[in-house]
């Protein structure tokens, strides 16, 4: 398995095992996160992660009203990782992180009420207009 990283280096992640989810997001949220259309995200169980080099750490309020809490690496303002309140026992990790054409491909995609139109995706994926589930 391979490292994910921020743009310098300096914030790694080492994984001891693969991911449990992988899926795309389009809420405006992770839209502008990414400055992309859409994010595509991993999702690991947070006590296979080993975590390298410093993060700071910016919490939003996610449409649930629970906290999303946010680690870029202070030097290059990468986002590498996060953390929410509604699914605590994951870390989220930003697929291009990784940096390899071959990761997973995505199992589902969701929020796509904010779906930009002129996104295709392939029809193995799942397809949500929100949350499938409720992770409470």
């Amino acid at each position: 398995m391979a490292d994910a990283q921020c743009a310098c280096g300096a914030l790694r992640l080492t994984f001891g095992e693969p991911p449990q989810l992988t899926a795309l997001c389009h809420c405006f949220a992770c839209q502008r996160r990414t400055g992309a259309p859409f994010s595509a995200n991993a999702f690991y169980a947070i006590d296979c992660v080993e975590i390298t080099g410093a993060s700071t750490e910016f919490v939003r309020t996610a449409d649930s009203g629970r906290k999303v809490h946010m680690h870029f690496c202070p030097t290059c303002g990468s986002t590498v990782y996060w953390r929410a309140e509604a699914s605590p026992s994951w870390i989220g990790v930003g697929v291009g992180s990784f940096a390899d054409p071959a990761f997973a491909p995505p199992a589902m995609s969701v929020f796509e009420q904010s779906k930009h139109k002129w996104v295709q995706l392939d029809e193995t994926v799942g397809r949500f207009q929100g949350l499938p589930i409720d992770r409470s």
